[in-house]
């Protein structure tokens, strides 16, 4: 998957309410520390509402992402992205057979909430875990914290400076 397209790291839809979440890309390519940071797009949809918010991901948000989706997978309720940077994603089940109940915070930014039941199918938390893989894939992290505060690239990447002085990645080291 060659970066710079879009990737969904969710994509709930029921044809009546949606909630997706896509990649956008990196943040700032090439710069260091914020090479790995992703810029995002949540979208929630329904008959009555719709909205909309730019975020940017950490590295750390994707790993949180993987948790929640082990307790999605347990049957258990969890929220993400509830440390007030980002709007807080809570799904939860709405005491209906294959139905979620997706709530979208934005306490920090808007102040408003939204809050949209979606039926889901059997095995929809494997599909989610799937489109992580494909994010990881499309956008792996590049850069390395070696000390707080002090960042380095990876090694498994050489690279090259660009005309602006940006780094481009040209191969694999062996």
């Amino acid at each position: 998957m060659a970066e710079g397209g879009r990737v969904d790291l969710v994509h709930l839809t029921d044809g009546e309410n949606s909630l997706r979440i896509g990649v956008l890309g990196r943040r700032m390519p090439g710069v260091l520390p914020w090479h790995d940071f992703l810029d995002v797009e949540v979208v929630v949809t329904s008959a009555f509402a719709h909205g909309r918010l730019e975020v940017c991901l950490a590295p750390t948000d994707l790993d949180d992402w993987a948790q929640v989706l082990g307790e999605l997978a347990a049957g258990r309720s969890a929220t993400w992205m509830d440390d007030g940077r980002n709007p807080g994603i809570r799904f939860a089940s709405s005491g209906q057979d294959g139905v979620a109940v997706v709530v979208v915070e934005d306490v920090a930014g808007s102040g408003t909430s939204v809050r949209v039941p979606v039926r889901v199918a059997g095995g929809w938390t494997d599909e989610l875990e799937e489109r992580l893989g494909h994010v990881r894939a499309a956008w792996p992290q590049e850069a390395v914290e070696t000390a707080p505060g002090a960042y380095e690239w990876r090694r498994a990447r050489a690279y090259r400076p660009r005309t602006d002085g940006t780094p481009e990645a040209v191969g694999r080291v062996v």
